[in-house]
């Protein structure tokens, strides 16, 4: 049975964005999902019954559509965010300014009673990384406009289209080695996507949760080698593992953002990201002390009964590959 409540989900085609979608249908809601092309978004209206998922255009450089998004909505979840600049969209114009425009038309609204803004584990206004520092200009923007918001920070969160553990494993497909940036030691606490999604719509429900951040992280710490390593693992392909600096790292970066202003390609690595990764991403890193998913009466899934299930396809026989057969030995440098 729908409930009467309508959410409005900002970014809600993306990655994270299509789990939230379906948490909300599940919960019962009316969902107006806000993108800026909603003619390839129509995969999210079978997530619910027949009417149940609408699709509006919105642009955060526009507050007029954000305006008619919002408007009548008894809620709003914001999700939009970038990894890396490209097609005009820049760092502070999506996570700095849009997060702004997004609350302050969001507290205007009389009818909307909860705002969810899902920002970023390390957002940092001191950071020398520009994707840190918006996501917290981003941050301090939302509780200004709208003081009663939750504020969740994720770590890296995996799921079958996630954009890390895909990645890698694609890249282990045809390249002879792996880079370990940094040598490889910062430290990641991977959150699954859907335990992201329920933490959305809890901290939507919960009066608790007003005015909070909370910090999303799964329940295991790993090194950036130790990723590498558990993904050739998992997809049984030996390849070395070789340290670059953050110097030298820096300079793939650079290549990276030269490949990424290409048609259809996208950049393997930023110099923005390379500072990204000069710190560790796990809950809680800043001593801050802030609640995270089991305060919000979430069990966290494991990397190791999630990953598997998606990264077989990367295996030289895919999900029909000989355990037995194809085996797989680490070299590291």
């Amino acid at each position: 049975m729908l409930r009467e409540d309508m959410i409005t989900v900002f970014g809600g085609s993306g990655f994270i964005g299509r789990y939230v979608v379906r948490e909300l249908a599940r919960a019962g809601y009316r969902v107006r999902v806000a993108v800026r092309r909603p003619n390839i978004a129509h995969e999210l209206k079978p997530m619910g019954v027949p009417g149940q998922i609408q699709l509006v255009q919105a642009n955060l450089r526009n507050r007029e559509s954000v305006e008619r998004a919002v408007e009548g909505a008894d809620g709003v979840i914001n999700l939009v965010g970038i990894l890396y600049e490209s097609g005009g969209q820049s760092f502070s114009g999506v996570q700095a300014r849009g997060a702004a425009l997004v609350a302050e038309v969001a507290a205007k609204e009389e009818s909307v009673k909860s705002l969810v803004h899902v920002s970023a584990i390390g957002a940092d206004p001191d950071s020398a990384s520009q994707y840190a520092r918006t996501k917290a200009e981003g941050e301090r923007a939302v509780r200004e406009a709208f003081p009663g918001a939750v504020i969740l920070r994720p770590s890296i969160v995996f799921g079958a289209e996630d954009a890390f553990f895909n990645k890698f494993a694609d890249m282990a497909r045809f390249a002879p080695a792996l880079p370990l940036i940094g040598g490889g030691k910062t430290k990641f606490q991977p959150v699954f996507v859907g335990d992201v999604a329920e933490a959305a719509v809890k901290a939507l429900e919960s009066r608790e949760a007003k005015g909070r951040i909370y910090e999303l992280g799964g329940p295991a710490i790993y090194s950036f080698k130790e990723l590498m390593e558990y993904i050739l693992q998992v997809i049984r392909r030996r390849r070395i593992l070789v340290p670059v600096p953050f110097a030298a790292a820096h300079g793939l970066g650079l290549m990276g953002e030269i490949a990424g202003k290409l048609p259809f390609v996208q950049p393997f690595l930023t110099r923005d990201q390379v500072e990204l990764l000069k710190r560790d991403n796990v809950v809680n890193a800043n001593g801050e002390g802030h609640p995270g998913l089991a305060d919000l009466g979430i069990d966290p899934e494991t990397v190791e009964a999630v990953v598997p299930n998606y990264l077989a396809r990367y295996r030289r026989r895919g999900q029909f590959a000989d355990e037995h057969h194809d085996t797989m030995r680490k070299r590291t440098f």
